[in-house]
């Protein structure tokens, strides 16, 4: 139902929930493009689909809508919000259990990451290796990334 109105492409569905709240149904749908989403867009799409919610009678008693962009503190969940982000600050959880903290350089179309580590402080003493300045991370190990806000 939300296809017709994605704009063949240039906004594309991060996540939808429908919840059964008391009397009703909660429906939250999470939208974005590579150029993010304003509030009208959203409205727009809302308007859209309670319509077409109506019209197909989905729900026979009280329903909410909900339709917004990801807010800052979600994490990013497919391949094009990775694409959105290059040149950000990320903070990404492994399935092995360690945090890998850096600026994404890039995502590969293997949905590989490709991550620039920040510099260490200190430098190497004598003999120890060079640390390395950037980490290749493939999408199917990850279980969290969010993107660091910085107020510098």
């Amino acid at each position: 139902m939300l296809e017709p109105y994605l704009e063949d492409g240039r906004f594309f569905v991060v996540s939808l929930t429908v919840k059964p709240v008391r009397s009703a149904h909660h429906i939250t749908v999470l939208v974005d493009s590579d150029e993010g989403v304003t509030i009208e867009q959203c409205a727009s799409i809302s308007r859209r689909l309670a319509h077409q919610i109506e019209t197909r009678e989905i729900f026979g008693d009280a329903y909410n809508i909900e339709v917004s962009s990801p807010g800052v503190d979600q994490p990013l969940v497919l391949p094009r919000q990775y694409r959105k982000n290059v040149g950000r600050e990320l903070k990404i959880q492994l399935k092995d259990g360690s945090t890998v903290t850096g600026k994404l350089a890039g995502i590969g179309e293997d949905e590989v990451l490709t991550i620039e580590l920040p510099k260490p402080k200190k430098k190497p003493k004598a003999g120890e290796p060079e640390p390395e300045l950037s980490k290749t991370i493939p999408l199917s190990e990850v279980t969290k990334t969010v993107v660091q806000i910085s107020f510098k």
